[in-house]
C-alpha cells in the first residue's frame, strides 16, 4: 500500500526556463541512469524479497522515495517547457519552426505527445525499457546492482549540474546528487552486514565451493596473442579478495575439441552442398533413410 503528500520532497524552481534543458532532464527520469530504473528496481527487489523483513523495508522505503525524484524532475521539465520563451509555442503552429526546434536540441514529443509535460522516456524520446531492472532474488546480488545504479545515476545528475546556470536547477541537482551519494552508502552498508566482500563473495556464497572447477576459480586468463610480459595488476597475483584462493596468471589456451555439428535437418532446408560430409556420402539421403 502506498500513500501520497501534495508536497514535493524538495523544492523546485525554475529561473531561466529551458525547453533544451528540459529534454537533457529526461535522461534523468527515463534514461538507464534514471529515477524511473532505479524506483522500478528497488520496488521489484522489495516485493519479491525472501528472508529477513528489514531487507524488504529498506528497499520499500527507498524505492519510494525514487517516485517523490521522478515528480521532482517532472515538474522541472514542465515548469521548464511552459515557461520556456514564446519561439517554441510558435513552433507548435509553424512546422517549420517546429523542425528547427528539434535541431535545436528541443524536443517536439514535449508539445506534441507530453503538453509541455515530462514523458517516460529518456533524452532522445526512447521510452523507459524495463529489462534495465534488476531483481535476483540474491541480496548480494542485488545491491551490487543498486550500488552501480546509484553511481551511473549521480555521474548523469553531476553532468546535468554543470550543464546549467539556473540556480534552481542547480539547488535541486545538488539535493539529487546528495541522495545518490547516501543510496551509494546504503547498499554498500548492507552488503557489509551481509559480511562485506569476503562475506559475500563470490555470489551466491551458498554454492558449494567443491562443486566448482576449483582450479579455474582464481586463474586471471590473459588473451592477448603478443609475447609481451604478462599484465600485472591486483589481480594477477597475490590473495583473491574473497580470501578463499589465490590468483594466478596464465595465457589462454584451448581446453576443448574443435566443435563438430551433425548435419543440418533436412526439413530445415539448408544448401544442399552442406548435406555432404565425410566421404562424399550424401548426408540428406543419409539421414531420410533413418527417418524412413
Amino acid at each position: 500500500m502506498f500513500y501520497h503528500d501534495k508536497r514535493l520532497q524538495y523544492t523546485v524552481r525554475v529561473e531561466k526556463p529551458n525547453a533544451n534543458f528540459a529534454r537533457l532532464l529526461q535522461q534523468a527520469v527515463g534514461g538507464v541512469e534514471g529515477e524511473i530504473r532505479v524506483m522500478m528496481q528497488y520496488l521489484f527487489q522489495a516485493w519479491n524479497s525472501r528472508g529477513p523483513a528489514k531487507y524488504r523495508d529498506m528497499l520499500l522505503n527507498t524505492g519510494t522515495e525514487e517516485i517523490g525524484h521522478i515528480e521532482m524532475l517532472a515538474t522541472a521539465i514542465a515548469l521548464n517547457l511552459e515557461k520556456a520563451p514564446n519561439d517554441l509555442k510558435d513552433d507548435i503552429a509553424n512546422s517549420n519552426a517546429l523542425v528547427g526546434a528539434v535541431m535545436g536540441g528541443q524536443d517536439p514529443r514535449h508539445v506534441l505527445s507530453a503538453g509541455l509535460g515530462c514523458m517516460a522516456a529518456d533524452a532522445n524520446g526512447v521510452p523507459f525499457n524495463g529489462s534495465w531492472v534488476v531483481s535476483t532474488g540474491n541480496i548480494a546480488s542485488d545491491m551490487y546492482a543498486n550500488v552501480h545504479a546509484e553511481a551511473s545515476g549521480r555521474v548523469l545528475a553531476t553532468r546535468l549540474y554543470e550543464m546549467t546556470d539556473d540556480a534552481g536547477m542547480k539547488d535541486m541537482l545538488s539535493f539529487l546528487i546528495a541522495r545518490d551519494t547516501m543510496h551509494q552508502n546504503q547498499w554498500l552498508a548492507a552488503l557489509e552486514e551481509l559480511g562485506g566482500v569476503q562475506g559475500a563473495v563470490p555470489i551466491p556464497n551458498s554454492f558449494p565451493a567443491e562443486k566448482q572447477a576449483e582450479a579455474f576459480a582464481y586463474t586471471y586468463v590473459n588473451t592477448y596473442i603478443g609475447e609481451q610480459d604478462q599484465a600485472q595488476g591486483r589481480w594477477t597475483n597475490g590473495p583473491s579478495i574473497d580470501g578463499k584462493g589465490s590468483f594466478s596468471q596464465e595465457k589462454i589456451r584451448g581446453l576443448g575439441d574443435e566443435p563438430r555439428l551433425g548435419p543440418p535437418h533436412p526439413l530445415a532446408h539448408a544448401q544442399a552442398e552442406q548435406m555432404t560430409g565425410s566421404g562424399g556420402k550424401d548426408l540428406l539421403e543419409k539421414v531420410s533413410g533413418m527417418l524412413s
